[in-house]
């Protein structure tokens, strides 16, 4: 399809609409790439298995899950010595996981225990109604181990806040202790469920939906609490979108819709878990997975040099918006504004891989997009945040640009992004996998 007809199909509120809907239903990684691998299956893209031998044809699609929380998905269609346009995001946001033995029980009270994954805004957890979602191991009645994704999309717990009375100096700046503070109250139980606990809860759900019809018991699990309200408009004029996960599954999603229309060049999508706690695990970016992917898509050592030196790498993960309230927080000319376009990051110490040269070449996508652009370089006194970029340069060595959509609120359980960035941000990225020269 050509480029021109894409723009006409994805417009602006076409792409709000297909991203608060990826959202809402993307609870987990496991969700977002369960969603991720949806869409690829409907434009012809073909899973791989890394435990069995492959046999890449000319000019097709491919895909490559690793854990089912990281997905790698590829088109091959010119000689690889040529290069590969790569984007990659992180599928993972901060939440509260379940700990494995969670039930806590005061009076007649039942409350889960968690921790904070990533760097949670802990104080924008309380009062929100929450839902529970994750992934289930269990034993089926013929003897075999089985997965399940589940979502209860119903607010089922929630963290109340202390009452003012209770606590005078509240508002003078509250601290939280993780421990203590932060169990999610789940039920009020009766004589006849008191023994019940959150095991026993969710095999009743998945039971009563027949999510899983040969289920014998529950072996494991991995869930997370999360705020069961939906993405939704804000503003006067609707400027604004307001909603869960935002960092980083709006990068996921722009640049997943953006790479399953476009043809001409080879393209890569590596969207990444456990972003939000270091990147180093199994299927984190300082882990093997793409380096073994593209490895074994190089013929051999000499073909892969090349193709690492004429490959390019975009590494998308949000921005800080300027905060009205808080400009100070800000470099001066460095503040970032929602809806005027995505933003270049900069950092001197390498927490980003940007330098001049990549810099240039997204800013060249940019103007040839016809979409404005924007730079944030952090306060010298302040830290930044680290991204997948310098982590995924390091280890195989490509060309990179650190970008990202605007947002306000980043690791709260509500973030807020401006309703005309996306799509600036998809029509530089349809242009970055379809123009030859960049």
């Amino acid at each position: 399809m050509a480029k021109k007809n894409i723009e006409k199909e994805i417009t602006e509120q076409s792409l709000n609409k297909s991203l608060m809907n990826f959202l809402d239903n993307s609870p987990t990684p496991y969700h977002a790439v369960a969603n991720i691998e949806d869409l690829l299956n409907l434009h012809g893209f073909k899973e791989l298995n890394e435990g069995e031998k492959w046999k890449i044809e000319s000019s097709s699609k491919y895909y490559v899950k690793k854990n089912n929380s990281s997905i790698i998905a590829f088109s091959i269609e010119k000689p690889l010595a040529q290069g590969i346009r790569l984007y990659g995001a992180h599928t993972d946001s901060p939440c509260l996981k379940v700990k494995p033995n969670s039930d806590r029980r005061f009076k007649n009270y039942l409350q889960v225990a968690v921790e904070p994954y990533g760097g949670s805004l802990l104080s924008t957890w309380f009062d929100r109604a929450l839902s529970l979602a994750g992934r289930v191991n269990y034993l089926n009645k013929q003897g075999e181990r089985a997965q399940l994704l589940v979502d209860l999309k119903r607010p089922v717990a929630f963290i109340p806040n202390l009452a003012i009375h209770l606590d005078r100096t509240a508002n003078e700046g509250k601290s939280y202790n993780k421990q203590k503070d932060l169990p999610p109250i789940l039920m009020q139980f009766d004589h006849e469920d008191k023994e019940l606990g959150l095991k026993e809860l969710i095999q009743t759900e998945i039971e009563k939906k027949n999510l899983a019809p040969s289920m014998d018991k529950i072996l494991d699990y991995d869930l997370s609490f999360y705020d069961a309200s939906e993405a939704e408009f804000v503003g006067w004029k609707e400027e604004f979108i307001l909603s869960s996960r935002i960092d980083n599954l709006l990068s996921c999603h722009v640049g997943l819709m953006a790479f399953v229309e476009a043809q001409g060049l080879n393209k890569m999508l590596i969207f990444n878990d456990h972003e939000e706690c270091g990147s180093t695990s199994q299927v984190g970016a300082d882990g093997p997975m793409l380096e073994s992917i593209l490895k074994r898509l190089a013929k051999d050592e000499e073909d892969y040099a090349r193709m690492i030196y004429h490959s390019f790498l975009i590494s998308a993960d949000n921005a800080h918006g300027v905060h009205p309230n808080f400009s100070d927080r800000h470099e001066e000319n460095h503040a970032p504004l929602l809806n005027q376009g995505p933003v270049i990051k900069i950092n001197t110490n390498q927490r980003y891989s940007t330098n001049d040269e990549t810099s240039a070449v997204f800013i060249r996508l940019c103007e040839l997009s016809g979409i404005p652009y924007q730079k944030f370089v952090a306060r010298s006194d302040l830290g930044c945040g680290s991204t997948i970029g310098p982590i995924t340069t390091s280890r195989i060595g490509v060309r990179a640009v650190d970008i990202g959509l605007p947002t306000w609120a980043m690791h709260s359980i509500r973030e807020s992004m401006g309703s005309r960035d996306a799509h600036y941000l998809y029509k530089a990225l349809s242009l970055y996998f379809t123009k030859e020269e960049i």
